[in-house]
């Protein structure tokens, strides 16, 4: 009898032409798309259309068996007015069948199982025997639409790959730029003027802290919503609400903490509502000591020049608002590294970088060409991907 518990048959042999647990998704591809082929093939050998309507006529009789097994066997009159139905609509499908349809027998045979007055479990069985032959046609469909499945899926995948190809190309291409670089560069020409701005703005800011108060602050916070390179945390909404309302929100962030540390009735002489700052001050103590400069300072090494570049632009206004004359040199300093015509600028970012992240096993990769074979072993895969790729999926 056929296999109908829901597996499909290559009819190649047990795991014929399937991927390895090895394979990389270009085989996989390639093999999903060899199966389709195949079992395509098979279809087109027998007749596109003699598949179709076989399996299309085995499927509805053995619709019809499974319907009528329960309601068509026994003596009653419903069970012989189910046998009639049954009959009837069996005889009618299997004469609608084109007369040279290979294994037409088969369903002749199985309406001849079912032709007597009064059926039993064992007619339908015999019914179902008699169909086994045609069942090789909705088993190829149903193979056909499995690979079908399968060569989508491995498409997918195969187009996930492309992506992560492009990212691991841009690695390596930025590891070979790195490999360039002269590791004897004056790097300290970029570091100095960014650890001298780095220095006085947080010394600006933490004065600022000290000064301004809480409502200013966030005032502050607010506004960097509209820098994207100034990442400063957003308040929670009920210490905003808070703020905004209080007459709290007047003092200085360090005074505010100092006054949540108060007992009750200590505080009472020096906020308006001694609960309301304990309910919101307290619980947000990690929020508010968490806030100071670094949002404003310049990474080393530091990033491309373009980055570079509307970084300050955008710092400029806050470190204007919360530091002095020398932070907003300092600051200008960083940036007059761009257009210093003494100063190559991408040669020695280039170099702080390499010297900052080159480790010792990617330094030897480097130097022996592997990093440089990588590439071109990557490249040449997201070639091959694109190309299998662009063959159409099967419609």
């Amino acid at each position: 009898m056929s296999d109908r518990d829901g597996s499909h048959r290559t009819g190649d042999g047990v795991g014929a032409g399937e991927p390895t647990t090895d394979a990389t998704p270009l085989e996989e591809l390639e093999a999903a798309r060899e199966r389709f082929d195949r079992v395509q093939q098979r279809i087109e050998d027998r007749g596109a259309d003699t598949v179709e309507t076989a399996a299309d006529a085995y499927r509805s009789a053995t619709k019809l068996l499974e319907d009528y097994v329960d309601r068509a066997t026994g003596t009653g009159r419903e069970n012989f007015k189910a046998y009639v139905e049954l009959e009837g609509q069996f005889a009618t499908l299997v004469e609608n069948l084109p007369d040279d349809l290979e294994r037409r027998d088969a369903f002749e045979d199985a309406l001849d199982a079912i032709d007597k007055r009064r059926l039993s479990e064992s007619d339908f069985e015999r019914a179902r025997d008699a169909l086994e032959p045609a069942a090789a046609f909705a088993d190829l469909l149903d193979e056909r639409e499995a690979a079908r499945e399968d060569l989508a899926a491995a498409r997918k995948d195969a187009a996930k790959r492309r992506r992560e190809i492009d990212d691991e190309i841009a690695s390596k291409e930025r590891l070979l730029e790195l490999g360039d670089a002269d590791l004897d560069a004056p790097v300290e020409r970029l570091r100095e003027p960014i650890e001298t701005y780095n220095e006085a703005v947080r010394e600006a800011f933490a004065q600022y802290r000290q000064e301004a108060s809480v409502r200013e602050v966030f005032a502050l916070l607010e506004r960097s919503r509209l820098y994207p390179f100034v990442g400063y945390d957003q308040p929670p909404e009920d210490l905003r609400e808070y703020v905004d309302t209080s007459a709290d929100g007047e003092y200085a962030i360090p005074e505010l903490l100092e006054y949540a540390d108060y007992s009750r009735s200590k505080l009472e002489h020096y906020v308006a509502d001694a609960d309301r700052l304990k309910r919101r001050v307290a619980t947000q103590r990690t929020f508010l000591d968490g806030i100071d400069a670094e949002p404003l300072t310049v990474d080393w090494p530091p990033g491309p020049a373009g980055v570079l570049r509307r970084r300050t632009r955008e710092y400029r206004p806050f470190v204007e608002r919360v530091g002095g004359e020398d932070a907003v040199a300092a600051l200008r300093d960083v940036r007059a590294l761009l257009n210093d015509p003494d100063i190559d600028y991408e040669r020695l970012q280039t170099a702080a970088q390499a010297v900052a992240q080159l480790t010792p096993e990617q330094r030897e990769r480097l130097a022996d060409g592997r990093v440089a074979a990588e590439l071109e072993a990557l490249r040449e895969e997201k070639r091959a991907l694109e190309a299998a790729l662009e063959v159409d999926d099967p419609v």
